[in-house]
């Protein structure tokens, strides 16, 4: 199997990487994040410039007519430089549900997300869910031909820069039932939206949304009534492909920076990447991070087979992105002493991210179960 990228790939991850390299240092990032907004329109804009926000959307719907190798290629070098944009939730979740959507959808929604004009977050989870996205309070009752949605959604990431939302919701069925899940798209400023805002500890923000008789039409359904589930599960597993990609970016940082430091700093007049036992260290961080882009590279290739298939490489990825990442950070932290977990170096930030990546989704726990059921 050949695991080469193409041209047009190898220039993206040029792009992206220049990109990252002009406009995203430490600390310019930390300033983004500590900023009102808590992200960059700019940098959102030049992405949008760039053409990165059009990369998986086809050329009939005017985007690159990239894939999932493409968005991997994107994530990566986002992780390596802990961008905060809202990609997954705009461009891999809404706007992967806005691609199966009907025309009218696809012409009205997805050239605002492709020109950087609209942002969008995925509201899905509830408190009670436990990663299950089934298990919905949330409901859409008919009102006519429109739908009136009741309910409360937890971390919404992204949900504070939103302009709309994609939002599921229980139509007919008892609380846990595969049948009876609908997907709506929900404007923010929607009468009866109300939103609690907050700062997340990788540094991004999210939102507790409640809905309160929020009265939306017939076209705002994605998909079909009452059967959304299958559709929610594959764009969820497009968007642990890409946090798996995000997350082998953010290991390969963590192994770098680590090996470096060990270089130079010295103990009992000798540095400490001398010591046979840290050495050892590096190579098992080394050879998760390795580990992990295989089974990146995986479930991203698989993403277009069966249900089964897909759900098994999607939750083999998770499991092994999650152990990886603890074990690639908990290292870099110990190997860089105390400094480590400081807010002033930036493997502290790093392996804060990995830790959110392990439990957006779905965590080791979770997955390990999904795939159990699932083989």
């Amino acid at each position: 199997m050949d695991f080469s990228f193409s041209e047009e790939q190898t220039l993206l991850r040029n792009t992206v990487e220049r990109f990252v390299q002009d406009n995203y240092d430490f600390d310019t990032r930390r300033k983004i994040t500590a900023s009102e907004d808590g992200f960059s329109r700019e940098n959102w804009q030049q992405m949008a410039e760039l053409g990165l926000l059009a990369a998986p959307f086809s050329e009939e719907q005017g985007g690159l007519g990239g894939g999932p190798i493409d968005v991997m290629v994107l994530m990566e070098e986002f992780g390596k430089g802990l961008v905060v944009e809202p990609f997954i939730p705009t461009v891999v979740q809404a706007g992967g549900f806005l691609r199966r959507g009907t025309p009218a959808q696809i012409e009205e929604h997805i050239p605002g997300i492709i020109a950087g004009e609209t942002l969008w977050a995925f509201a899905y989870a509830e408190p009670q869910g436990r990663y299950n996205l089934a298990d919905l309070t949330t409901t859409a009752t008919k009102d006519g031909d429109d739908f009136v949605i009741n309910g409360n959604k937890a971390v919404v990431l992204g949900g504070p820069w939103a302009d709309k939302l994609v939002v599921t919701a229980r139509t007919s069925g008892g609380q846990r039932d595969e049948k009876g899940v609908t997907i709506f798209i929900v404007d923010k400023s929607a009468t009866g939206v109300t939103t609690r805002d907050y700062p997340t500890v990788d540094g991004s923000r999210a939102s507790e949304i409640t809905f309160e008789n929020v009265k939306v039409g017939a076209d705002a359904v994605i998909g079909d009534v009452d059967n959304g589930l299958p559709l929610v599960e594959q764009v969820s597993d497009e968007s642990i492909a890409a946090l798996a990609a995000e997350a082998c970016g953010c290991m390969k940082m963590l192994v770098d920076d680590t090996v470096e430091y060990c270089k130079t700093r010295k103990q009992f007049g000798m540095p400490i990447g001398k010591f046979q036992v840290l050495q050892h260290r590096m190579v098992d961080m080394f050879m998760n991070h390795e580990q992990s882009v295989s089974i990146s590279y995986m479930v991203n290739l698989k993403l277009a087979e069966d249900a089964v298939e897909r759900t098994k490489a999607a939750s083999a990825a998770k499991v092994q992105i999650g152990k990886a990442g603890r074990f690639v950070g908990q290292q870099a932290v110990q190997l860089h002493g105390g400094m480590g977990m400081t807010d002033e170096l930036r493997v502290g930030h790093y392996f804060k991210r990995l830790t959110m990546i392990d439990t957006q989704l779905g965590n080791v726990d979770y997955h390990l179960k999904r795939y159990a059921d699932a083989a």
